[in-house]
């Protein structure tokens, strides 16, 4: 045993709580994993999450570009097997909490448009950024950029079903919405210009059903705000842990999984 564990230091260090780890939250499957392991998955009747945080494991939670090592079938069945020899607890408790983040998302939160301009958006990996309004603080979420375009332009959309939870007005957040998905995953969409409809908390949500339209709302006690930053969607994944309400995890490679699975909308 103590052998294995020389040669396989990422499984000993597998423990209870690896869901609150940075490593664990930055989520850096690189491009193409994500959909390489549910196609794995899907394909050997094996259980997506189980797959994916075995491959996590394996690679020390960074599967980004130069990072990863083999997903290969054989590899991930010797991971399994060794990892629910020595970790089978820490292990289940890992793949369920990628299970609660990844579970119910199907669609890229900006519908595909029939427009050159519905095409000129962008975003890129600011997790942990710092930022400055109302104390100093790190960027726990990606902004989506609205390329120039003017508030209200982007129609937003549920990347999930789910139940809203939060609605309204926040300081940072200007004109956001929160829904909980079925799995328990919070997501939040925030800066929006307006809402589709008076949304109220409760209500039942469906994956790709419009949300509003992004803006610049926020940063700002007084409601209705705009104008202190470019427009933008601030895209949100947050989740319960042993120790935290709502602990954050990074959505850009998961938006990045997401940029294929598109509802089409006309704009």
């Amino acid at each position: 045993m103590l052998h294995f564990f020389w040669e396989n230091p990422v499984y000993y260090q597998l423990n209870e709580y690896t869901s609150e780890e940075e490593s664990f939250r930055a989520m850096a499957f690189g491009e193409g994993n994500l959909s390489a392991m549910f196609s794995m998955a899907e394909e050997k009747k094996e259980d997506p999450f189980e797959v994916i945080a075995a491959f996590m494991v394996d690679s020390e939670y960074d599967l980004t570009e130069g990072k990863r090592n083999s997903l290969s079938f054989g590899r991930w069945q010797d991971i399994k097997k060794s990892v629910n020899r020595v970790k089978p607890v820490e292990f289940t408790k890992l793949s369920r909490a990628y299970e609660t983040l990844l579970t119910d998302l199907e669609y890229f939160p900006l519908p595909q448009g029939d427009s050159e301009a519905s095409r000129n958006y962008g975003y890129e990996d600011s997790w942990g950024y710092e930022r400055t309004y109302g104390g100093e603080r790190r960027h726990e979420g990606t902004d989506i950029m609205g390329g120039g375009n003017s508030r209200g332009f982007f129609p937003v959309i549920s990347v999930s079903d789910g139940t809203i939870e939060h609605i309204g007005w926040l300081e940072l957040g200007g004109w956001r919405i929160g829904i909980r998905t079925p799995h328990g995953a919070y997501l939040y969409y925030a800066h929006l210009s307006s809402y589709d409809h008076e949304f109220v908390p409760g209500e039942e949500i469906k994956a790709g059903q419009l949300l509003g339209f992004m803006g610049d709302t926020g940063y700002s006690k007084v409601e209705g705000t705009t104008g202190n930053f470019a427009v933008h969607l601030h895209f949100g994944i947050y989740f319960r842990t042993d120790h935290y309400e709502e602990l954050s995890v990074n959505p850009y490679w998961i938006l990045k999984y997401l940029e294929d699975k598109k509802v089409k909308y006309s704009y």
